[in-house]
């Protein structure tokens, strides 16, 4: 079956939120939160919205430039926002939108955000098609073209290396 013949699927049905409470196990030796539970956190958001879309196992594939835009403390909360915003054959382009809350304020601040691609595979490790994804908010379309964008300028880069 050909990516052609799937059918599409709303960008909302894939949406995935993950949180968690940083913990002292998670910290530094400043006594911030590790950047590697950061990208764990992105990774485990951006597959759940992944494996939803493509309705089968998915494996990470790149994630495009992470920049942590200021520390994450002890004892807040993490939001790790993931939506599908584009599908190629196999591939998923996932970005995800990271927050920080203090749990007594209720106050958020916007951490990170990234993008992520994943591949579809079957059980024997394959890449297989997924149906492409139907953005269907304003916000949604605006991912989407980005997305678009993103994965051209990632295809003209990596022909040229090629060469």
């Amino acid at each position: 079956m050909t990516s052609n013949q799937l059918v599409p699927r709303p960008a909302a049905a894939s949406q995935s939120t993950m949180t968690e409470l940083m913990m002292p196990n998670m910290a530094n030796n400043l006594g911030n939160v590790f950047g590697g539970v950061i990208l764990s956190l992105i990774d485990r958001a951006a597959v759940v919205a992944a494996v939803r879309h493509a309705q089968s196992a998915c494996v990470t594939v790149s994630i495009d430039r992470v920049e942590f835009r200021e520390p994450i403390h002890l004892g807040e909360l993490v939001i790790a926002k993931a939506n599908v915003d584009y599908v190629g054959r196999s591939s998923l382009d996932v970005g995800v939108r990271v927050e920080a809350e203090n749990l007594v304020t209720g106050e958020r601040r916007h951490t990170n955000s990234c993008y992520l691609t994943f591949v579809a595979i079957d059980s024997e490790g394959h890449p297989i098609p997924v149906p492409k994804v139907m953005p269907e908010s304003e916000q949604e379309k605006e991912w989407y073209e980005h997305a678009k964008e993103r994965r051209r300028r990632r295809d003209e880069n990596l022909g040229s290396k090629r060469r």
